[in-house]
């Protein structure tokens, strides 16, 4: 079993010992690995011992709180980020602040883990950054290693593709074959499910594009003065045609002349996600209510349907990547499980946050909140 360092970085020793109780027994494993995770917890009460500490020994994930004695927490950030170390970031504070959010993207950091936080939150976002430390390290791994180490880091990708791929074969043999009939007619159930699983592979393409782009700091950012209702409309366009084949209605309502400073694409792929994932995992001849608001220093985004919803137990999983929720009622329903990630990640980077209210058989609501 891997063991994984990690820097607990807090001058609040209930935090401190906290996290340990929490981690102390916990280990994580993926389909991809042969090993699983645990972990060893180092401390540090401030963020001068945090980089004595560094500077001395090995650490793998640094968990850091941005509110320190003497020298801050995103001083220490923009140090480790100079001193280019193999080691992730995540900052847990309470402070995250729209221009603390930026600069800490920029240095490097990989998420926020806002206080208080549950068990169950920080253990999700501990998975959540060791799988990207190990991809991470693995791509690094690939430009020295060669053939063995590509072959390795593909496998995630064959692992979430091969099963779609076997499929869509399988119906072409049974057409080749006309094992069915000689009529066309008689395979348009296989056709339309080859569609479905072409159009999950290609959202799997996209999505993993996003997250490349996003977690490599290579993204193109324009941050302008954009007009919200175009946008929010743009999406109810792209979304439409799915909700009309499953009879959702899609009820728009938003402020008048709402403008945010933000970029363009980043904001589409926001309401997107929202709005796609709510028309897959509606009920038949559901609704949609999709609000807008601007309040007193934030923009109130809410997108409620009358879906399947999500139990309390995956809720705190909804936001992994590569994970999907898998009920008797979504094995039909295609998805790369990166889209709430990649989400997720682009309200994280204006400062924002994403609540998640949800009820089996009643429904979902998302309210992504985006400072001003």
């Amino acid at each position: 079993m891997e063991k994984l360092k990690v820097l607990i970085v807090d001058d609040e020793p209930g935090i401190r010992s906290g996290i340990e109780r929490i981690l102390r027994n916990y280990t994580i494993g993926f389909p991809f690995l042969d090993e699983d995770f645990s972990y060893e917890m180092i401390e540090a009460a401030s963020g001068e011992e945090a980089l004595d500490i560094i500077n001395k020994g090995h650490v793998d994930i640094i968990l850091l709180d941005n509110k320190l004695p003497g020298i801050q927490g995103i001083e220490v950030l923009e140090e480790v980020n100079k001193m280019k170390l193999d080691a992730a970031v995540m900052m847990i504070t309470s402070y995250a602040s729209l221009d603390i959010a930026v600069k800490a993207t920029n240095f490097g950091a990989f998420n926020f883990v806002p206080k208080p936080f549950t068990p169950q939150e920080l253990k999700s976002a501990i998975e959540s950054i060791s799988k990207h430390l190990f991809l991470k390290r693995m791509t690094k791994r690939m430009n020295k290693e060669g053939k063995q180490i590509r072959f390795q880091f593909l496998s995630v990708l064959s692992h979430e593709l091969k099963s779609p791929l076997n499929a869509i074969e399988g119906y072409l043999k049974i057409m080749q074959d006309k094992q069915v009939g000689d009529s066309i007619d008689d395979y348009m159930a296989m056709i339309d499910r080859s569609l479905i699983r072409i159009k999950g592979m290609r959202g799997l393409i996209m999505d993993l594009l996003d997250l490349t782009k996003l977690e490599s700091g290579k993204k193109n950012r324009e941050l302008k003065k954009i007009d919200l209702a175009e946008i929010a409309r743009l999406a109810i366009h792209t979304i439409e045609p799915l909700a009309i084949q499953r009879n959702v209605k899609v009820h728009f309502d938003m402020d008048e002349d709402l403008v945010f400073t933000a970029d363009t694409e980043e904001i589409e792929i926001i309401f997107n996600n929202l709005l796609s994932n709510a028309v897959k995992y509606n009920k038949e001849n559901g609704e949609i209510h999709f609000n807008i608001k601007k309040k007193s220093t934030a923009i109130v985004i809410k997108v409620e349907d009358t879906g399947i919803g999500i139990s309390e137990e995956n809720l705190s999983r909804l936001f992994q990547e590569f994970t999907r929720i898998k009920t008797e009622k979504t094995r039909d329903i295609s998805g790369s499980g990166l889209g709430l990630s990649i989400m997720k990640k682009l309200v994280v980077l204006y400062g924002g946050t994403v609540d998640v209210q949800s009820t089996p058989d009643i429904g979902t609501t998302f309210t992504v909140t985006l400072p001003l």
